[in-house]
Order: C-alpha cells, then sequence, then structure tokens
C-alpha cells in the first residue's frame, strides 16, 4: 500500500525539557545530552549537519562529524580547498545541527567560524588511521574526477611513497571551529508542543536562556 509523504508522522512522547532541569551553561547541557546519546548506542552519535553560505547568501549542508568541542566551540576537520571551506573563506558563519531521533532530541548551533591552530590539526590528523591519514593526500575534495580509479591508484602511489615514514599533515587540510553565539536544545513532545530552549550569547560572555514556542 502507498503511504503518503503527508501522512507520515510520529508522537514524540519520551521526555520533557523544563529550564529548571537545563544546566546554565549551554556547554554543560550539550556535554549531558552527548554523553546520553552515546549511552544509548546510537549509530554516530557526532554526525552534524553543517550549514554554511556563500557571501551572497546561496545555501549548502552535508554531514560532517564532531571531532572536539569544548568552552570554545565546536570542532570538525576538512579539506581546506573543499566547497564548504570556500563558503566558510567568503562568509564565515555557519550552523550545526544534531539530530538523535531514538532520543526525540536535536541541537541546533549557529556561530562564527575560525581554523584550529596548526597543533591542534596536527595531533588530530596523527591520531587519524594511517589509510585515513593517506585519503587526506589522496582527495582534491570537491573538485571533478574521472573515475574512482583515479583516486585508487593515488592511494597506491601513497602507501609507497610514505612507506615506513611519519605521514605529514597536508597543508590544505585541517581543523574549524565553530564559535557559537547562539544554542537551542529541542526535545519532542506530543501534539507537537516541543521543548525549545534556546541560549544566547551576551556581550559579557554570559548566556541567557528563553523558551521558545514550538
Amino acid at each position: 500500500m502507498d503511504i503518503s509523504v503527508a501522512d507520515l508522522r510520529k508522537d514524540y512522547k519520551r521526555s520533557g525539557l523544563e529550564r529548571a532541569d537545563a544546566d546554565p551553561n549551554p556547554f554543560k547541557q550539550f556535554r549531558k545530552w552527548f554523553d546520553q546519546a552515546r549511552e544509548a548506542q546510537l549509530p554516530e552519535p557526532n554526525a552534524m549537519t553543517l550549514a554554511t553560505a556563500t557571501a551572497v547568501g546561496n545555501p549548502s549542508a552535508r554531514m560532517v562529524l564532531l571531532k572536539d568541542f569544548d568552552e570554545r566551540g565546536f570542532v570538525f576537520y576538512s579539506n581546506y580547498e573543499s566547497h564548504k571551506a570556500q563558503q566558510l573563506q567568503e562568509n564565515p558563519w555557519a550552523s550545526l545541527v544534531f539530530w538523535w531521533a531514538e532520543l526525540e532530541r536535536q541541537v541546533r548551533i549557529e556561530g562564527r567560524v575560525e581554523k584550529v591552530s596548526d597543533e591542534e590539526s596536527d595531533t588530530y590528523f596523527h591520531s587519524r588511521p594511517l589509510l585515513s591519514q593517506m585519503g587526506a593526500w589522496a582527495s582534491y575534495q570537491s573538485q571533478v574526477i574521472d573515475s574512482r580509479e583515479v583516486l585508487e591508484q593515488r592511494l597506491e602511489e601513497l602507501k609507497v611513497k610514505f612507506e615506513n615514514q611519519e605521514i605529514p599533515r597536508p597543508q590544505h587540510w585541517g581543523g574549524y571551529r565553530v564559535i557559537p553565539t547562539g544554542i537551542e536544545f529541542w526535545q519532542g513532545r506530543p501534539s507537537r508542543l516541543h521543548d525549545r530552549l534556546f541560549y544566547q550569547l551576551c556581550d559579557d560572555g554570559s548566556w541567557v536562556i528563553e523558551r521558545l514556542s514550538p
């Protein structure tokens, strides 16, 4: 039987989100929810949508992986010559979205983006599996290639080149940090009356929490 897309729906009933239960610090609140997503053994709880835009506002979004976070912001890694990197060069603002369906939760983060230090990028790069390190050299991310064989041949050449030696981090590859100015925590509730708490960064560095209508 065919089902209309418009008829696909789920009523969220797992839990609620009260302001009294939310940590005043949005990074600590994120840590709490992120740890709960890990404990629930969700597949890739660090997967997040990264939305960027050109200087004139043309948007683009894709999935990336969170690799670190603290009160400085949320870190991911990429090729510095990729499509997303070109947009961030033009317009250094972005939004992140985490969707943990099994927990009926979403976290939305918006803020300014800057590159992490070379030291941070080096440390993370050398923590990756060797083939992933070679992959950063093999891929000219977002550029047109004739076939997959081009990548595979390049990887085989790199295996020979870097045999029995440390692989240096390519200068065209490294990390970005999203420095949030706003973070929203969304908890699904029945009848589409969802709980939404939005943390807004103030000029003095403090955070104000507001409840948003669903």
